[in-house]
């Protein structure tokens, strides 16, 4: 990858690509969830405990190959007897089906394979009439072997017990020098254990490994995630111009305009319009609103319904009640707006002190005039007004009207007679 990143930490549809393993193993609700740490293992640890709280991580120290990873984890798997499906991080695509088939196939060994349109470098899958035979290193292989199309994902399922008694008994004389997993089917076979293939398209086992393979990967979870929202009743106005994340939810009969970006955590609901030229991330935008065009949602931006938030309007970590409006250049910030408020152009909630954030709270009904400044914290009544151009820095009591701005003076000829005197001045 060229980076300083892990390479499970770069984004794939918003989220690391470690999360995309994650989300594909958690639709079958496993009992424990290990990820196995290696290069950048601090950071990996972090990213992973965002992503999954429950999940147990595994440090592997020295990178040996995939079967010692394996036996890294197994330790945490302690007491555990059931299924172990392993999963890499960098393959994100893996579906929700096939993982089920690996589940529950009767096997003791299932490893999943693909016809692929070109072998390359794959480890091709050997089998036979009583199934998979072994599993050969595209390094390892000779000509007639190199020559099988099916070939191996990396990905295994095997019973907890199988693992813990055949994982010590792989070596590396092989030319990597590493402990391959691939060598558990060939001793589970020999120990009479019974070892199938289960086939998948190629698709679902794309990897990663390059920026061009990432950017390739993203072209495709982007095209799969508009058709998902069309097929559930989501119009996109112009699909190929919409970002979505892994977790985006958007109901049915909402509409999307264009150059729309959708960050992690956004739930739209059935009927809200999202105008172009919009980004999303951490929010949940209720029925009957409309957000946009050229609006910014934060974490922690909740819209109630017929909410409208208009151009370059940003809202973070606040609450608008049903029948909001926020016409334009604004920005709620740690803030609570009553149903039926109108925010004035301009308004800024001064949230932050340079230590701390501070609360706005504002009631039903409120009018609140453009270019107000609400200096947090602060709390404006029910049905009460601000004078535009204000400066409030005291609550302001429910139906009061509050000015907060300098008095006007006024000066006869001045202006006439200073444009005089900087003319004559320009001419000198």
């Amino acid at each position: 990858m060229q980076s300083d990143l892990p390479k499970v930490l770069h984004r794939l549809g918003g989220v690391p690509l470690v999360g995309h393993a994650l989300a594909a193993g958690r639709t079958l609700e496993p009992q424990a969830v290990v990820v196995v740490a290696g290069h950048g293992a601090e950071a990996v640890r972090k990213a992973v405990t965002r992503l999954e709280p429950e999940a147990r991580i595994a440090l592997q120290e020295e990178q040996l190959g995939t079967a010692h990873a394996v036996s890294q984890a197994m330790p945490l798997l302690d007491g555990f007897d059931g299924r172990v499906i392993v999963l890499y991080g960098d393959t994100p695509f893996i579906g929700e089906e096939t993982l089920s088939r690996l589940a529950s196939h009767p096997a003791d060994v299932v490893v999943l394979g693909f016809e692929a349109a070109d072998p390359g470098r794959y480890g091709r899958l050997v089998t036979g009439p009583e199934g998979l035979e072994r599993i050969v290193e595209y390094k390892d292989a000779d000509e007639a072997t190199r020559a099988i199309r099916l070939v191996n994902s990396g990905v295994l399922a095997a019973d907890a017990a199988l693992l813990r008694e055949f994982l010590p008994r792989i070596g590396n004389q092989n030319a990597a020098g590493e402990y391959y997993l691939t060598d558990i089917p060939e001793l589970a076979r020999a120990a009479s254990h019974r070892v199938e293939v289960v086939t998948c398209d190629e698709a679902e086992t794309l990897g990663i490994n390059t920026r061009a393979e990432l950017a390739r990967a993203e072209a495709v979870f982007q095209t799969r995630a508009r058709a998902r929202a069309m097929e559930s009743g989501v119009t996109l106005i112009d699909p190929d111009t919409v970002w979505f994340a892994l977790d985006t939810y958007v109901g049915r009969d909402a509409i999307i305009g264009q150059n729309v970006v959708f960050g992690p955590g956004v739930t739209i609901e059935s009927g809200a319009e999202i105008l172009p030229f919009c980004h999303l991330e951490g929010c949940h935008v209720s029925a009957g609103a409309t957000v946009g065009p050229f609006a910014r949602l934060r974490p922690g931006a909740e819209l109630g319904g017929d909410v409208h938030v208009g151009n370059f309007v940003e809202i973070k970590n606040s609450v608008l009640d049903e029948g909001v409006k926020v016409g334009h250049l604004t920005y709620l910030g740690d803030a609570h707006v009553g149903e039926g408020t109108n925010i004035g152009a301009g308004t800024v909630t001064c949230n932050y002190d340079g230590v701390s954030k501070h609360r706005t709270e504002i009631g039903a009904n409120a009018f609140i005039g453009s270019d107000t400044m609400l200096v947090a914290p602060v709390r404006v009544g029910a049905r009460a007004m601000t004078g535009s151009g204000s400066v409030i820095t005291q609550d302001v009591p429910d139906d009061a009207l509050a000015l907060g701005r300098a008095r006007q003076v006024m000066k006869p000829g001045l202006a006439a007679r200073l444009m005089q005197a900087l003319r004559q001045k320009k001419g000198n």
